[in-house]
């Protein structure tokens, strides 16, 4: 991927509540990034096609980690506004909103790390 935000090295992201070798010396809140997609009318085809045949369908796929990648990057983006650097406790949630529209948020707790003394 050719986001900024995805290829920073200094920027942390953790599932856990905590980053081995750091210290949170400021916390920020809750940051979180949301994406709403559809399904298009030739990707729904191509859906029910790739389904007769059984196996991964790759459409779906693809549609779901682009949507999670923006989430993530959003967040990211939402965190390094309010001026952290990493986020905790890392999440993702899906909802189908209605029939063939899904949100996918990312949300975690923004923080300021620093080197474990």
């Amino acid at each position: 991927m050719s986001n900024p935000a995805l290829q920073r090295t200094d920027f942390l992201t953790t599932t856990s509540n905590v980053i081995d070798g750091y210290d949170v010396v400021q916390t920020f809140g809750l940051v979180r990034g949301i994406v709403v997609r559809s399904r298009s009318v030739i990707g729904a085809v191509g859906v029910k096609l790739q389904s007769l045949f059984g196996g991964n369908i790759t459409l779906l796929e693809e549609l779901c980690e682009t949507a999670r990648a923006e989430a993530y990057v959003r967040t990211i983006m939402h965190a390094q506004a309010l001026g952290a650097n990493a986020i905790v406790a890392l999440r993702y949630d899906a909802t189908e909103v209605m029939p063939g529209i899904t949100e996918v948020l990312c949300y975690g707790t923004a923080v300021r790390v620093g080197p474990k003394r």
